[in-house]
């Protein structure tokens, strides 16, 4: 029997990467661009490496070397027999002008950043700007497989190397991990790396993830995902989480507790001025700290997750790091992590990954890597001081806007010294016994060119607006503009006018 290395090597000698799957079996896989040119050569090759095999066993049987054949047709019982791409659009006789102003159409339908500021807080939708997405077209970053061997991706590696090591001077944790595709499967990984980290030393029966209000909204999920049991911790009138509580909850659950979870800046858009006393509480007890990077573009070069205080935490690069990301990808929610925690970080099996043993968390080994080179780009050419100017930026432009806002509308929290951090709350309730709720002011908001801030959270009846470093003072004017004319159309509703 023909072994499946010896298959993969001779497919090797042809330039074709296909996978060993197990003693007995090899993998090859498709995609849209594989056509019947593809399949036909691998054909060939696998009738090929039979002949080979019974050559070398028979010196004197035939041997026909591989010569390429092409299909006319694809095989009858192939073709398709049902109707498809039955809409007008598929029937039409498209010139190029045509064909131009049909995309450009179907742009205009889409509100994006080429059309306004997108104050989505906590979402942080800013440029990403063309020079950092160019490498994602070139060759040897556009078509690597993620199984491919790793000595035809060195160039791969040594750039996911780098960009760890970059984000390890940036956050200040000892590793990092480019494997989960998301926040959440960061998340995710975060939590199960504390999980078994404490099973490996025996103590199981650690389960209470303690969690601020002002918290991002996936933590709770995401650990009761992780099979934690829950513990909420209350924000003092100004939106810091209370530190006293912290530390009562933490003694009251020492022999149970697992971790908490901050968000830093917190959600409520302030900077906790009691964050590493929270993380001495629980560390103090046997916890962990997990930290949510949702917000890391408000610490760049100011303060750091390590020096916080935090054991491990995921950033997203396709928040922060200039990865764009509407509609749902792609995304990469790499994990930063204490030393002390190596061992339990995605591993994978396929590919191994020296000092990490548990299992994975994507399908690939380095997750979406493919986009990896625009957040590389992003750090490289921003450097020390830009990627600092940048979180400088974006809180200067909050407390601008927030400043021009306050008396027209409520700013919801402020921080000790008065200042929000990256974004702000604006508490809407007040308006509500007049009948006009958040969303009837989101909807105005699209009368006038703008996409709607985040809505009804945390804050209920708030909106959470945030500017980003990305925009400049006249569209930031023109959204204020904005929001003080609908305040005066409110306020047209509630004198009766």
């Amino acid at each position: 029997m023909t072994s499946p290395d010896y298959v993969v090597a001779q497919f090797h000698k042809y330039g074709i990467n296909i996978r060993k799957v197990d003693s007995n079996t090899v993998s090859v896989s498709f995609d849209e661009l594989s056509s019947l040119y593809h399949l036909d050569e691998l054909i060939e090759i696998f009738i090929n490496i039979k002949k080979r095999r019974v050559a070398e066993k028979n010196e004197n049987a035939p041997f026909e070397m591989y010569e390429h054949r092409t299909y006319d047709a694809p095989i009858d019982s192939l073709k398709r027999t049902t109707p498809f791409l039955e809409q007008n659009v598929f029937k039409m006789k498209f010139s190029e002008t045509n064909m131009m102003r049909y995309i450009q159409r179907l742009c205009e339908k889409d509100v994006s950043l080429t059309n306004t500021m997108i104050p989505l807080g906590s979402c942080t939708m800013k440029l990403n700007s063309a020079i950092c997405m160019t490498p994602v077209t070139w060759y040897g970053f556009a078509n690597m497989h993620p199984f491919a061997p790793v000595d035809q991706a060195q160039g791969y590696m040594a750039m996911i190397e780098e960009i760890e090591d970059n984000l390890v001077a940036i956050t200040q944790y000892d590793a990092i991990s480019s494997q989960p595709h998301s926040g959440a499967t960061g998340e995710y990984a975060g939590l199960m790396a504390i999980k078994k980290y404490h099973e490996s030393r025996g103590d199981h029966h650690r389960n209470i993830c303690l969690v601020p209000t002002s918290a991002h909204g996936t933590n709770p999920a995401t650990a009761q995902l992780c099979g934690m049991k829950i513990v909420p911790i209350n924000c003092d009138e100004n939106g810091n989480i209370r530190a006293d509580e912290v530390e009562e909850k933490a003694k009251q659950f020492a022999d149970k507790l697992s971790c908490i979870m901050i968000t830093y800046p917190s959600t409520h858009g302030v900077f906790e001025s009691g964050v590493k006393d929270c993380c001495d509480s629980v560390h103090k007890y046997g916890g962990q700290v997990y930290m949510d990077g949702a917000n890391m573009n408000a610490q760049l070069g100011l303060t750091s997750p390590g020096l916080i205080g935090a054991d491990v935490g995921h950033l997203n690069l396709h928040k922060t790091f200039s990865i764009p990301h509407g509609g749902g990808g792609p995304g990469i929610g790499s994990i930063g992590y204490k030393q002390h925690l190596e061992p339990f970080v995605p591993g994978h099996i396929e590919v191994p990954i020296e000092g990490r043993t548990t299992g994975a968390v994507a399908g690939a080994p380095y997750g979406n890597a493919g986009v990896i080179p625009i957040s590389y780009a992003f750090i490289k050419m921003m450097g020390r001081s830009g990627l600092l100017a940048a979180a400088q930026q974006s809180i200067l432009n909050a407390n601008y806007m927030a400043n021009k806002l306050e008396g027209a509308y409520k700013v919801k929290y402020r921080g000790e010294q008065g200042r929000v951090a990256h974004e702000f709350i604006l508490d809407c309730n007040e308006f509500k016994e007049h009948g006009i709720t958040e969303e009837d002011i989101a909807k105005r908001l699209m009368d006038y060119g703008f996409h709607a801030p985040t809505m009804s959270w945390p804050v209920v009846g708030g909106l959470m607006i945030e500017p980003t470093e990305s925009e400049d003072v006249y569209e930031m004017d023109r959204f204020i503009d904005s929001m003080i004319a609908i305040r005066k159309e409110i306020q047209e509703i509630v004198d009766g006018t």
